[in-house]
């Protein structure tokens, strides 16, 4: 059996390597570094693989959300909801830009904001919402934005860990993570299902008018160079990022399968096992089914109960399964971000995820006999 791998990004790029090594050697001996050809023909391919009228890359998925929010006009201290488990980046980048971060609480199935707790958070100073795409499956965004169209909101989509995703509407109408809002945010790194060999990142939207402000943003506001007409910031994708990502984005739907697959793998070995939760899909599926959409499975995340999270989290290291516990802190009792308006009762959800939650290792190399091992480890921890 080979090394088990959280991300094996060694054994993607042997795949791939025929295509990005002659990719990036043309960006080398053309010197368009940045800006250049592979940036504009990466940003076309996209437009078209998400079915979206404008991407605009930039620098990386944290730059993408503040961005956005540029483009929006959000001014210091309107109020903009998001969620209590995930990254930091997303209340990261309210605060940079001096608005006021409101974080509501998740559902215990799919980890994704519960919208009773998001129309509980409105308030007249709310001016956009920002919905989580989080371990992979969308947000309830039919929800969302029916709320937010009832209350003149802007609707800013993080879709860093969901990118390939569908979301179905309950008329059967697929649209792709990322696409459905006002605007769209995603990254690059390299461990995620898109990913380059560097920092990367883009946004995705509709809006013409939105689209071309965004596009002065990223190049320090300028349209035309020396003129400055908005405030803008230094955040463009390296053309040999973009080569990189040239090369992966026809193999992202079967890298997303090969996920799916894993996490059907995982499924069927914990099948039955009281102590584990295994991760839910929408679309009203009891399992992942072959013709899954929804999940693109950026984490493979499980929740335990009745054990011990952080004891399970050493017995995998002691036998050499790398593991990861996203996210140990809810953002609400994180230092930088605590604030005395939030009551512990109202992330009851979150509270209880940060101690159950453990991710297994997920990408497109995972090979039956890794997935075997590492089930069967878990499973002789939990029976002692």
């Amino acid at each position: 059996m080979k090394k088990i791998q959280m991300v094996d990004l060694k054994g993607q790029y042997n795949d791939i390597k025929d295509v990005v090594n002659p990719s990036i050697q043309e960006v080398i001996e053309t010197t368009a570094f940045v800006n250049g050809p592979q940036v504009h023909k990466f940003q076309s391919n996209l437009e078209q693989y998400l079915g979206v009228k404008h991407v605009i890359p930039c620098a990386n998925g944290t730059d993408a959300l503040q961005i956005a929010m540029m483009g929006l006009g959000l001014k210091p201290g309107d109020e903009v909801i998001t969620v209590d488990f995930t990254f930091a980046a997303t209340v990261e980048v309210i605060a940079l830009l001096q608005l006021t971060p409101v974080l509501v609480d998740v559902n215990e199935d799919d980890f994704n904001i519960n919208i009773e707790a998001l129309k509980n958070a409105i308030t007249p100073k709310t001016r956009a919402i920002v919905p989580v795409h989080l371990f992979g499956q969308c947000a309830n965004m039919e929800a969302v934005m029916e709320i937010a169209e009832a209350h003149d909101l802007f609707v800013i989509e993080d879709n860093a860990q969901a990118i390939g995703a569908n979301y179905t509407y309950s008329n059967g109408k697929k649209v792709k993570a990322g696409t459905i809002g006002n605007v769209g945010a995603t990254s690059f790194f390299p461990s995620k299902n898109l990913g380059c060999y560097g920092d990367g990142g883009a946004i995705f939207t509709n809006d013409d008018a939105l689209a071309h402000t965004i596009r002065g943003i990223v190049n320090h506001g300028m349209y035309e160079r020396y003129h400055h007409d908005v405030v803008g910031v230094n955040s463009r994708l390296d053309s040999i990022q973009a080569a990189v990502l040239n090369a992966k984005l026809p193999h992202l739907d079967n890298y997303n399968k090969s996920r799916q697959a894993s996490a059907r793998k995982y499924n069927k070995a914990f099948k039955g096992i009281a102590s584990i939760v295994t991760p839910k899909v929408s679309n009203n599926c009891s399992e992942i089914c072959d013709t899954c959409d929804c999940h693109v499975f950026h984490q493979y995340t499980l929740r335990v109960k009745g054990i011990d999270r952080d004891a399970l989290v050493k017995y995998l290291q002691a036998n050499d399964i790398p593991c990861g516990v996203y996210y140990p802190i809810p953002l609400h009792k994180q230092k930088a971000y605590s604030d005395a308006r939030y009551n512990e009762a109202d992330f009851g959800v979150t509270n209880q995820l940060v101690k159950d939650v453990i991710s297994l290792p997920m990408h497109t190399e995972l090979e039956d006999d890794q997935i075997e091992f590492i089930t069967s480890t878990i499973i002789k921890f939990i029976n002692g």
